[in-house]
């Protein structure tokens, strides 16, 4: 043991010795590391890095870098040296200050409301006179900058300040605008100005061509600042009143017209809840998001409390009482020494940021990342995002709080309650139509969207930084508490060291070993989560703009993209509201899902957990069962090359199964905290419309023991086919019978009833049948609902809760055959009706066979090895992805895993696997002659569009705008005293795309957006029908009672989507959003692109309407 430590600490003190907080920055991107480098690999470091000086003088000239990914590494960028150098230049000079100065302006804004926040409008006003004086940095200033310094001195009162700040902002030829007036009258209110003068005010309103009523309807006002301007306003028009809110717009889809245009609409469907608990579950939701964390008790806590555990748990309490301390004498002496820096450069600049929260709030967040750090460590940069992000969202929270906008919430959320409880009349409206009815009605009071307060995700990699800084400076251990034999000197707990991931350089923190061994040996009752990573407690706020809707306070995101990209939220923003409305209303339908446990279940799994897991049941065993390595001798030179590899592979094998544990004691004690609550999904969406539960680690979009331990929480009587389907779903979770008819697989499921009653009854102890299927939890939880109803009175009066699922058939393939009107294919993926299913897999497999034996005739020899191995598992993975994009290099990866599996003799794979791809790729352009057009038609204009220098955009049948998020990103360096950071810039609007990720990416993207579609299409019509509904991509879940309606709905919804001119219409939208319409100015590329996009592939002769009677559609 005394040996090993002190190895351990030589290693991990590569850099911690000697970090300061308050030192100069001292990083070299250069690091000693003991490792072997092989000479082509130095060479090839040493042309591609500069020295440190110069590193480090770059890294400073770049100090405001832009957001998006942050990475702690330099990786040449081969594609830029490839290009012409000075051609180049100056565009990205360009680039670059475009960039900078767009990160500058962002800062510059967040920063002033900052001060606004913390009631300081005199430092600024001084902020903003330090770049309004100066010619060059005045640049920067917009009008959002002077209006932020204003609203501050006007809720002093301070006229003269708000009228100086004016004349301010018109001496550099800005003009007033609407939120200038409003923050203007508003003062004169405060200030009891005279009636002349307000008239004065709106004359110049009216002169800048803006309209009184206006203010109301374009201005987001906090507290009571509505009530202060419209009593300006009634100063000197008496009569005046509010403009009635506008008229809620019909969305004119072509697909939806007849959705929300009928006179007869249907009553939203009613929760098993009175509006007292409705009101109680809110005010569960509202006190956990307030705390903005939640302590829950792990599954581990059932295992008996070893003594050594107890002294572990001792030592770990005193520690972390020790450390907080520490942490908060150093917070506090670090602020001291900023407030005393005059100038607004360096560290000063995170002052204010500093101050949002009491110290003890950022002494919890640092407290809450080394809780929660593995002992593998992480990386910088991650940890850097978490807590700047952590202090973010606690100060959104306060925003909100503080300006009112949480009361006016929860005002309208009680009322919103009334459409959903049982004990309320019914109602027509849609949860987004009754919410913004609601906010219609209150009129008065503070906005529900806050004014933007984001703050540029460089800003949160610096506070992170900072705070990551004081955490790894601040925090330690004596040396001898494992061992008494040491001496008892202070060392860092955790250590800031650097590792290689591929070519890059990575900076890491990880935890001393001491720590790790005594967060073991405790194994703590307790773990804490952000409350956004627990489901909610309460339906969710519905989604009615891009900006509002899922949790009560918590900040979520409409649709997910990379942390600092811009693109997508200005499409959604410049996008008509209305056009919005059914993908807003489809992830609401499928928010409002409520769900329990399935509690049987759920108490096996955490007794096979608990008792060292199960890998064949997906039940990962605790890190204690991993592989042990080879016995060290003394000199670790001793080892041999072998015994070196296998210690790697333990170690590798040992932080996997870490990492699989974690993940599982997550998920199986989020769910066990929930086990007797009722609880619900909000849902957003990835940029392709593609939608996703927001909370991340317990959803039903999780594995077989995640999905097995959900059930709806409403319940349908089964009705007469309900059993049936129940049988059929537990033959297809067994993965048998897939090239059955339904009825063949119901027959075969009444021939094993003993099987699964045994299954049923006992689980642990019986024959255990259930445990040899592909998804084993869910046949189990299966085996349970199908007993219980076999055996009730009445099993078409059994009350199921049961979650029943409809697969597409290789559902990307199916969109393919729609579009192409493909025969052969739509035959191949069940688009047309037959008596059993047909398998896309097989009859690939069946035509590369015919290649193959044609081959061998011909005396090739790797088609005659290959005798007797192609079947279905060797070509399904490729021929799944191939509509996906998958390229013929990744195909070949695939094969060789494949073959690997089935024992193909080692010395042949490689040949193999390029011969198999190849043939895959020409069995699938047969059978599949229209898919590959299509796909490039559209990989083609793609790569014409990108070559121009733009990204490919596109709308989808339901109006959702997209844009592809693939950038030539040039990483620019935020300097840190703990090491540089090289950060991906993803908010410049001017960066060039990513050729080939745009043209590689269009065809499944495009695919995605098509197939997610078709599924919000059938959310809307299953409510329209009152059924449950809710969707993992492209696998539909609802009751036993209604899976026959919803797969009617689901194949009416297919034909209309792709009844629609899918492809003419994307072609006329890009060569009117990426052409000329005047001739004369068309440049040549332009000209090459219009002929591409005009020339749409020819379509064949399939019968779209088939898919209406095709059994195996979705099955």
């Amino acid at each position: 043991m005394y040996i090993r430590q002190l190895k351990v600490e030589k290693k991990l003190s590569i850099a911690a010795s000697q970090m300061t907080l308050e030192g100069q920055p001292k990083v070299k991107t250069k690091v000693k590391l003991k490792t072997k480098v092989k000479k082509k690999a130095k060479t090839k470091a040493k042309k591609s890095q500069k020295s440190p000086k110069a590193t480090a003088s770059a890294s400073r000239n770049q100090s405001h870098a832009g957001p998006s990914s942050a990475n702690t590494c330099h990786k040449p960028r081969v594609e830029e040296m490839k290009q012409d150098v000075k051609a180049q230049k100056p565009q990205r000079v360009h680039e670059d200050r475009s960039s900078q100065r767009k990160i500058m302006q962002q800062t510059i804004q967040s920063n002033l409301e900052c001060l606004l926040y913390l009631q300081k409008p005199e430092e600024a006003e001084k902020l903003l006179l330090l770049y309004h004086s100066n010619p060059m940095k005045r640049k920067l200033l917009n009008v959002d900058a002077y209006n932020v310094v204003m609203r501050g001195w006007a809720r002093k009162g301070c006229l003269h300040r708000v009228i100086h700040l004016l004349s301010m902002l018109e001496s550099v030829s800005l003009r007033p605008n609407l939120d200038s007036y409003a923050v203007l009258l508003e003062c004169m209110t405060q200030s009891q100005s005279s009636t002349k003068a307000i008239w004065r005010c709106v004359q110049h309103l009216k002169k800048d061509g803006f309209h009184v009523d206006e203010l109301f309807q374009k201005c987001l006002f906090e507290g009571d600042e509505k009530e202060k301007v419209l009593k300006a306003i009634r100063i000197i028009q008496p009569d005046y009143q509010l403009p009635p809110p506008p008229k809620p717009e019909i969305c004119k889809a072509a697909l939806l017209k007849n959705f929300y245009s009928e006179k007869k609409m249907v009553s939203y469907p009613k929760l098993d809840f009175s509006v007292q608990e409705l009101r109680e579950h809110f005010q569960q939701q509202l006190e956990m998001e307030l705390n903005s964390t939640i302590t829950i008790e792990s599954v581990e806590s059932a295992k008996p409390l070893t003594p050594q555990a107890i002294k572990a748990r001792e030592q770990l309490a005193s520690f972390r009482a020790q450390w907080r301390g520490a942490i908060l004498q150093a917070l506090q002496k670090s602020k001291h020494n900023m407030s005393q820096v005059k100038t607004v450069s360096g560290h000063s600049v995170l002052y204010p940021y500093l101050c949002l929260l009491p110290d003890k709030e950022y002494v919890d967040i640092m407290m809450q990342t080394l809780n929660s750090l593995s002992p593998q460590g992480e990386s910088l940069a991650v940890l850097a995002r978490e807590l700047g992000s952590k202090v973010y969202n606690k100060y959104l929270t306060q925003r909100k709080l503080h300006s009112g906008q949480f009361k006016k919430v929860q005002e309208i959320y009680e009322n919103y309650i009334h459409l959903l409880a049982k004990d309320t009349q019914p109602s027509e409206y849609l949860p987004r139509e009754y919410w913004e009815k609601l906010v219609a009605e209150a009129g008065y009071g503070p906005s529900l969207n806050l004014k933007d307060c984001s703050w540029p995700y460089v800003l949160l990699m610096r506070l992170g930084m900072y705070l990551l800084e004081i955490l790894v400076h601040a925090v330690k251990v004596p040396r001898n508490t494992l061992n008494p034999r040491l001496p008892s000197k202070l060392i860092p707990v955790l250590y800031h060291i650097y590792s290689f991931r591929s070519s890059w350089q990575v900076g890491l923190i990880k935890p001393h070993p001491i720590f790790s061994q005594i967060v073991s040996d405790a194994a703590e009752a307790m773990l804490t989560f952000n409350s956004s990573a627990i489901p909610m407690l309460c339906p969710p706020v519905p989604w009615t703009s891009p900006h509002f809707g899922a949790f009560v306070l918590g900040d979520t995101k409409l649709m997910r993209y990379v942390d600092g990209a811009i693109q997508h939220q200005q499409l959604l923003d410049q996008c008509p509201q209305v056009n919005l409305h059914p993908v807003l209303d489809a992830l609401n339908q499928l928010g409002n899902c409520a769900w329990k446990i399935n509690q049987p279940v759920l108490d096996i799994i955490i007794s096979i957990f608990n008792d060292k897991g199960n890998e064949k049941l997906d039940i990962p065993p605790p890190v204690s069962e991993a592989p042990k390595p080879p016995v060290s001798p003394s000199s670790s030179s001793a080892l041999h090359k072998s015994q070196k590899h296998e210690l790697l592979l333990c170690k590798k094998k040992a932080a996997e199964m870490h990492s699989l544990r974690m993940d599982a004691l997550y998920k199986l004690s989020i769910a066990n905290y929930v086990r007797d609550k009722v609880f619900w999904f909000p849902h957003n969406m990835d940029f392709r419309g593609r939608t996703y539960p927001c909370p991340p680690y317990f959803n039903h979009l999780g594995n077989d023991v995640t999905r097995a331990i959900l059930l709806f929480a409403e319940g349908r009587p089964l009705g007469p086919k309900g059993l049936d389907w129940l049988k059929i779903h537990l033959i297809n979770l067994t993965g048998l019978k897939k090239k059955n008819a339904l009825q063949e697989r119901l027959d075969y499921a009444n021939e094993i009833m003993e099987e699964i009653l045994d299954s049923a009854d006992h689980p642990l102890t019986g024959r255990k049948w259930w445990m040899n299927t592909d998804e084993p939890w869910q046949v189990l939880a299966c085996c349970m609902e199908i007993a219980k109803a076999s055996r009730s009175p009445n099993p078409a009066a059994f009350v199921s809760h049961f979650p029943v699922h409809q697969d597409g058939s290789c559902n990307g393939l199916q969109h393919y055959a729609a579009l192409g009107r493909d025969l052969i294919g739509a035959i191949s993926v069940n688009l047309m009706p037959c008596s059993v299913p047909q398998d896309v897999y097989s009859a690939v497999a069946q035509q590369v066979e015919e290649f193959r034996k044609k081959d061998a005739e011909e005396g090739l020899r790797i088609a005659q090895v290959l005798e007797g191995f192609i079947g279905r598992k060797v070509v399904k993975q490729t021929v799944m992805t191939v509509v996906y994009g998958v390229t013929r290099y990744g195909g070949r990866l695939q094969m060789e895993k494949r073959l690997k599996e089935i024992e193909f003799p080692e010395e042949y794979i490689w040949e193999a696997s390029h011969y198999l791809v190849k043939q895959v790729f020409n069995g699938i352009k047969e059978m599949f002659s229209a898919t590959r057009d299509i796909q490039n038609w559209l990989t083609e204009s793609a790569k014409l569009i990108a070559q121009s220098g733009r990204t490919v955009e596109w709308v989808t049948p339901l109006g959702l705008p997209i844009v592809q998020p693939y950038y030539r990103i040039r990483p620019t360096v935020l300097t840190c005293n703990m090491q540089n950071l090289s950060v991906k810039n993803s908010s410049n609007n001017n960066q060039k795309p990513d050729t080939v990720k745009q043209k590689n990416a269009f065809p499944p993207n495009f695919i995605h957006s098509l197939d997610s579609t078709h599924m919000m299409l059938t959310a809307l019509h299953c409510f329209r029908q009152g059924l449950t509904f809710v969707s993992v991509h492209d696998c539909y879940w609802t009751h036993a009672l209604t899976v026959d309606i919803m797969n009617k709905i689901c194949r009416q919804q297919f034909v209309a989507l792709h009844s629609q001119k899918i492809l003419e219409d994307l072609s006329k939208f890009m060569l009117k959003h990426y052409c000329s319409p005047d001739k004369e100015s068309r440049a040549l590329w332009q000209k090459k692109l219009m002929e591409q996009l005009s020339n749409v592939p020819k379509t064949g002769e399939f019968n779209l309407n088939k898919v209406i009677d095709s059994t195996y559609f979705f099955s």
